[in-house]
């Protein structure tokens, strides 16, 4: 990617370029083939845009509570010519969302890095945005059984803890077990790269 020119609000993580592939793989079996996809903490963008280039069929709307980054959000959108994602919608979880219904939601290496009410929150508010089957799709390091997966995902989440004792990588059956309070279903459990974990679910 040739470096941004005056006045491109564009950011780029490398994590992002390196998990994209690996997620679209996994996006490409379980969305719709069209309708409305809501992404929560877009980040910079640069999942969005991949997402929607690979398939155009589905409408994006990225989301994002950080204003700055909704500007690097808007600058990639901008530098792809996209028609099929709209402007990135400020939305935090915890508060009223901007959306009223969706056909997916996806949300990227947010729950560990936000408190444990960020998810219950998550779950609630796609509880209501989703219609029956619509899928929810959550990406990122979990503990699973009690334990984690991998060496550097423990001290991962000793980090994570120590910036903020709120923070920290989330056993995946908590999650599963509240998101069956609202409505969801595991459909699959995808083990990813770098010791990460797609987790699809379905309103039911």
């Amino acid at each position: 990617m040739p470096s941004n020119p005056p006045g491109d609000a564009r950011r780029s993580a490398p994590a992002a370029d390196r998990n994209k592939g690996p997620i679209l793989d996994v996006l490409a079996r379980v969305l719709p083939a069209t309708g409305d996809v809501c992404e929560i903490a877009s980040g910079t963008g640069q999942h969005v845009v991949h997402f929607a280039a690979a398939l155009p069929r589905l409408t994006w709307h990225p989301t994002e509570p950080d204003a700055r980054l909704r500007a690097s959000i808007a600058g990639w959108i901008a530098y792809t010519g996209l028609a099929n994602v709209r402007p990135p919608l400020d939305l935090d979880v915890g508060e009223e969302w901007p959306v009223a219904r969706a056909d997916a939601i996806l949300c990227i290496n947010m729950i560990h890095i936000a408190p444990w009410a960020a998810t219950l929150h998550l779950l609630q508010g796609a509880s209501r945005v989703l219609a029956s089957d619509g899928v929810l799709y959550l990406y990122g390091p979990y503990r699973r059984f009690g334990a984690h997966t991998a060496p550097s995902n423990e001290a991962f989440d000793a980090d994570l803890r120590a910036t903020n004792p709120e923070w920290g990588v989330r056993d995946m059956e908590a999650v599963v077990d509240v998101a069956a309070e609202y409505g969801f279903a595991v459909a699959e459990i995808v083990p990813m790269p770098a010791n990460n974990f797609s987790l699809v679910l379905r309103r039911i």
